[in-house]
């Protein structure tokens, strides 16, 4: 799929296939579908301690995705289409990979999906998306910059910061497919209940990665899937 326009951010996702049964429940669970741009009714689930539009309030507007390059503003002379030129390049050279699967996990107290077992090949295809495609990032406002810092970073954070302009890539970067905003630690239990019966039993056994997404943020902050670039090399 190709959407036409500009977008005040772009980045690199990994997008679950469209036909897969637990993309497709992450999407409706989300309540957001990047493919068509569109808000999608959220399921009945039964046993939830706060509404399912509350849990997943924070993570909606960006879909059913794992950041591989986070967002960010077009550095001054570059073009969406010189992106995507690129973006269709480095998917061209770069091969598919294959993990174990995919499990759900506690990041603290947000709920979402993880890799199983061995992460090297997939953490070194994100390094070299960042690397790669870090020309065409315009240097992140202070204001942006300054907030994350009071996140409290550790040092080697701090350096990403600088460098990449987000602490969480490189050595600190970790794949995961956000399923809940920061949940209050008595609903927590619940909510990982709710999605132990619906969504664990569909979660695929091997987890493939095929393609790469580039998304772009409309002015409402709510992100579009832009065009699949498969991974081919």
């Amino acid at each position: 799929m190709t959407i036409a326009g500009e977008f005040q951010r772009y980045a690199i996702y990994y997008a679950p296939p469209a036909q897969a049964a637990w993309g497709g429940f992450v999407t409706r669970w989300l309540g957001w579908d990047m493919d068509t741009g569109a808000e999608v009714p959220q399921p009945e689930v039964a046993g939830l301690p706060l509404s399912l539009a509350s849990i997943t309030a924070t993570p909606r507007k960006y879909g059913a995705h794992a950041t591989i390059k986070p967002p960010f503003r077009l550095a001054e002379g570059m073009t969406r289409a010189d992106l995507e030129t690129a973006c269709a390049t480095f998917c061209a050279r770069n091969a598919p990979l294959q993990l174990e699967g995919l499990t759900l996990v506690r990041l603290g107290r947000f709920l979402a999906l993880r890799p199983v077992g061995d992460t090297a090949a997939l953490d070194a295809l994100a390094a070299r998306v960042v690397e790669a495609l870090d020309r065409f990032r315009a240097p992140a406002p202070e204001a942006e910059l300054a907030r994350r810092r009071a996140a409290g970073l550790s040092p080697a954070q701090q350096e990403n910061l600088a460098r990449w302009g987000y602490p969480h890539v490189m050595g600190q970067f970790r794949f995961h497919i956000t399923l809940s905003g920061k949940l209050p630690k008595p609903a927590l239990g619940a909510v990982e209940a709710a999605l132990t019966g619906h969504l664990v039993p569909l979660l695929p056994a091997p987890f493939e990665i095929g393609d790469l997404a580039l998304v772009g943020e409309d002015a409402a902050g709510r992100f579009h899937l832009l065009h699949r670039y498969a991974l081919s090399g």
